[in-house]
């Protein structure tokens, strides 16, 4: 059995992961509606890769006989600006997913070392995963106000495959 203090941080883990399955869709309809539809298919499928965190997290708890409690998610707003507005604003989300991911890993790692494994390998995740939107957000300041330039962008952003995250 998972001790209790170990089950509350995963289960805080898996609502951060829930919460940011719905904030990317919402974002990406968000964008498809402004018919940026490869921005929104990056983040459809950025949405889809969160899922599949909050699902490895509910199966290595409920693999240690924990207890899955799954929350509400807050409603989503329904206009994130521009393009860069709105992967700005997945820049700050995906820093707040580390610094929840860092304090996590070092918590953890003087309770539960089996438990340290996993949050080491989102952890590093997420160095990737910002990397890919600074990337993105520098592009989107350097294509300014450029109709060519953000469609090129949307174009190529639009080219992501499921597992990848290309961004330049």
């Amino acid at each position: 059995m998972v001790r209790e203090e170990v089950q509350q941080l995963i289960n805080n883990l898996i609502q951060i992961e829930h919460i940011s399955t719905t904030l990317y869709l919402a974002m990406s309809a968000y964008l498809d509606s402004e018919n940026y539809t490869g921005m929104a298919k990056w983040l459809r499928l950025q949405s889809e890769e969160e899922r599949t965190h909050m699902l490895t997290l509910i199966d290595y708890l409920t693999g240690k006989n924990g207890v899955v409690k799954l929350s509400d998610v807050p409603a989503q707003p329904t206009d994130f600006g521009t393009p860069l507005e709105t992967f700005q604003k997945v820049l700050e989300h995906e820093q707040y997913v580390t610094n929840w991911y860092r304090q996590a890993y070092d918590y953890i790692k003087q309770v539960d070392p089996q438990t340290t494994v996993i949050i080491q390998d989102f952890l590093r995740e997420q160095i990737d995963e910002e990397a890919q939107v600074l990337t993105i957000v520098d592009r989107l300041k350097l294509a300014g106000e450029n109709s060519s330039a953000l469609l090129l962008l949307d174009q190529e952003l639009g080219q992501r495959q499921n597992g990848a995250a290309p961004a330049g």
